[in-house]
């Protein structure tokens, strides 16, 4: 499992005219990219380090400082590009199996109080997002 969390002042993603989810404080932005080997278990490790990791400002987490989270499925995170000039999606995970655990990581951020608004899996969105540092690190579990 592999996202890129990015801290914003605010953002928000739209399907068509419509807002689907937005954070308007200090948060993260996490682009959540699911393999094709993913599981529970690395959804639970996910959910954890992205509510824990001190990458606010302050050195604070989401979980010390109260920040949302808006999360937006990503399955791109996971294009090889080394051959050719298209990238190959086999190491990203089917639709099914990445909603449910997109989903998961989802609850499991909720689980441990954490705000959390997402994005609509599947749906062609525009993300719009105000950068704070610009300030943006890959995790990976």
């Amino acid at each position: 499992m592999r996202a890129v969390a990015a801290r914003v002042t605010e953002a928000r993603v739209t399907v068509g005219e419509e807002v689907v989810g937005a954070i308007e404080e200090p948060g993260l932005l996490v682009l959540l990219g699911i393999h094709t080997d993913d599981t529970a278990t690395e959804a639970a490790t996910m959910a954890r380090k992205l509510h824990e990791l001190r990458l606010l400002r302050d050195e604070e987490s989401c979980a010390t400082a109260g920040a949302p989270l808006l999360v937006v499925s990503q399955f791109t995170l996971y294009g090889e590009t080394r051959k050719g000039r298209r990238p190959s999606w086999t190491a990203a995970a089917r639709p099914e199996p990445a909603a449910e655990l997109v989903g998961t990581v989802v609850a499991e951020l909720r689980e441990r109080g954490a705000r959390v608004e997402t994005g609509r899996f599947g749906a062609m969105m525009a993300v719009h997002s105000v950068n704070d540092g610009p300030f943006t690190v890959l995790v990976e579990v």
